[in-house]
């Protein structure tokens, strides 16, 4: 069931009603139609109207998986990379860095791209390169650096930085 159909099955009131009464513990038509204080055609009516809908069973049993079945088929999907890449670097500077640690990656992925995997850089060469990305944006060249380290995108030793990380396209 999807989460239109769901809400459409609640959407009358008095359905609503029978429905809490079931949720909280009533198990016969008479106790629904005492705890919501509708007629017991009313009563009789939404639960038909439940039941039909598949929200209930034939026992009065609430079925409550529904919902999460429904808030799930709801959800959006996971962006893309490209997307949320797109949404931070724009004309090849970087506007700001994602604050949730899995967008923070793909955005850093992109960025050590600019670095030629087994060759050896100055430290001076790699904060030159992370200026140009960080110019104008709310990120400095040092934080980045220092992101990439902790990634285990670039590694470090003997004053000299490394790409250790990321994917590289062999195709080109």
């Amino acid at each position: 069931m999807d989460a239109a159909a769901l809400v459409g099955l609640l959407a009358e009131p008095a359905r609503r009603r029978v429905f809490a009464a079931l949720v909280l513990g009533a198990t016969t038509p008479g106790a629904v139609a005492d705890a919501t204080g509708l007629s017991t055609r009313e009563t009789v009516v939404a639960i038909a109207r439940l039941q039909a809908g598949g929200l209930v069973d034939e026992h009065l049993a609430v079925r409550e998986g529904l919902f999460t079945e429904a808030a799930k088929a709801a959800a959006p999907e996971e962006p893309v990379a490209e997307d949320v890449v797109d949404r931070f670097v724009r004309d090849g500077r970087l506007i700001g860095l994602p604050a949730q640690e899995s967008k923070r990656r793909l955005v850093l992925e992109r960025i050590v791209q600019s670095f030629e995997p087994g060759r050896h850089f100055p430290e001076r060469e790699i904060d030159a390169v992370l200026r140009v990305w960080t110019e104008g944006g709310t990120a400095d060249h040092v934080t980045l650096r220092r992101y990439l380290v902790d990634h285990g995108l670039l590694s470090r030793g003997e004053g000299e930085y490394w790409r250790s990380g990321g994917w590289v396209d062999v195709l080109e």
